[in-house]
């Protein structure tokens, strides 16, 4: 299944302050994608007020767990996120195949 992570609420000076944590964000997001959990990642532009990372996996759990951990959550420069189920069904990844 796939599962789409929302970052929402991010601080207003976002784009200056993430440098801070940008190079440990980057090797973690690295590694989740290297397990293959993590698909595709990456902020929303103009302007940069979220962003959206696909998972896959059993459960959204391996999405939380991302989150969880994410040190842009931990120093506080997303101030909510949200993980969904994502029910795709066109393209070479898409889970459901509709008839």
């Amino acid at each position: 299944m796939h599962y789409l992570l929302f970052y929402h609420d991010l601080v207003d000076d976002y784009v200056q302050r993430r440098e801070a944590w940008r190079g440990q964000h980057l090797a973690y997001a690295k590694a989740a994608h290297a397990r293959g959990d993590l698909i595709l990642a990456g902020a929303l532009a103009d302007p940069v007020d979220g962003a959206v990372l696909l998972f896959q996996g059993d459960s959204p759990a391996v999405a939380e767990r991302f989150a969880e951990q994410d040190p842009y959550v931990r120093h506080g420069l997303v101030g909510r996120w949200e993980v969904r189920p994502w029910s795709t069904v066109v393209g070479d990844m898409a889970i459901i195949r509709p008839n």
